[in-house]
C-alpha cells in the first residue's frame, strides 16, 4: 500500500505542477497564445482550458474532493491529452510534440491506477 501511495502522489503532483501550476504562470505568454493560435484555435479557448486544467488539478490533489468528481477530472484531463495529440498531428504531422501528450497521458493513467487501488478497501482477516 506504501508504495501505491508513493506512486499515486508522485504522478499526481507531476501533472497538477504540468498541467495546473506551470499553465497557471505561462497562460499569458506571447508563447502560449501563439501555440493556441498555431493549432487553429480561437484565443478564448487557451482561456478556458486554463480554467478547467486548474480546477482539475485541485480536484485530483485534495482528498477531500468526492470520487465522482475526481472522475471528471481525469476524464476531462484525458480527453485534453489525446486531443492535444490529434491536434499536433494534424497541424504539424507526427513529430515529439504529437507524441508528448500521450507521455503524460501514461502517467495520467499511472495516478488514476492508483488511485483507485488506494481507495479501495483493503479486507483484513481477523
Amino acid at each position: 500500500m506504501k508504495q501505491t501511495k508513493i506512486i499515486f502522489w508522485t504522478t499526481t503532483l507531476f501533472i497538477f505542477l504540468f498541467e495546473t501550476v506551470m499553465p497557471a504562470l505561462t497562460f499569458n505568454t506571447e508563447l502560449a497564445k501563439s501555440g493556441i493560435s498555431h493549432l487553429g484555435f480561437p484565443a478564448y479557448f487557451g482561456s478556458m482550458l486554463i480554467i478547467f486544467k486548474i480546477l482539475g488539478g485541485f480536484t485530483l490533489i485534495i482528498p477531500a474532493i468526492p470520487s465522482r468528481i475526481k472522475e471528471w477530472a481525469y476524464a476531462g484531463f484525458a480527453f485534453n491529452f489525446i486531443a492535444a495529440s490529434v491536434a499536433h498531428a494534424a497541424v504539424d504531422g507526427l513529430d515529439f510534440q504529437t507524441f508528448f501528450p500521450l507521455i503524460i497521458f501514461g502517467i495520467l493513467i499511472a495516478s488514476y491506477i492508483s488511485w483507485q487501488k488506494i481507495k479501495q478497501p483493503v479486507l483484513s482477516i481477523a
